[in-house]
């Protein structure tokens, strides 16, 4: 494989702007659901305080009791598969994340159809550019990945 070769196959798997700010959007998911798993598992702590950001997610988890750390534990999972994946351009962080975001949609969608939540609305543009934005940047995801296994691999 000549330089001129790997510089096409380079040039190929730049990760665009919009895929690393999106593997950081699910980096901060993953964060943020972690400390929502944790302040589950470990209530009366000076955690508690953070709940008064949000009051009735704390209710709602509340009466879930075990069921909301696994929701959320799965929550956690999936964002930081999504980041990873989203990452290092694999075909299966981009499944993910395009799953994720299909789903909050949805949600986001029927809270403002059934529950007349209007605040539910500004999710509606952003899951849908965000979706977009990994669509448009699909060809990133299957291109195929230069891999050196160690230094005989690299170019001479």
């Amino acid at each position: 494989m000549n330089t001129e070769n790997l510089r096409q196959i380079d040039q190929q798997q730049r990760r665009p702007t919009s895929i690393t700010l999106l593997s950081l959007f699910f980096v901060l998911g993953t964060l943020a659901s972690g400390l929502t798993v944790v302040m589950l598992l470990l209530p009366g702590t000076s955690l508690d305080l953070l709940w008064r950001i949000n009051p009735p997610a704390h209710e709602a988890f509340a009466g879930m009791k075990v069921f909301g750390v696994y929701v959320m534990s799965m929550v956690c999972l999936s964002c930081a598969m999504a980041a990873v994946g989203l990452w290092r351009g694999r075909r299966w962080g981009f499944w993910i994340a395009t799953s994720m975001l299909s789903v909050n949609l949805l949600g986001d969608a029927i809270n403002f159809l059934f529950l007349s939540d209007w605040r539910t609305l500004i999710g509606l543009p952003i899951a849908g550019l965000m979706i977009a934005g990994l669509w448009w940047n699909r060809k990133f995801f299957e291109a195929p990945r230069l891999v050196a296994h160690g230094p005989r691999d690299l170019p001479k």
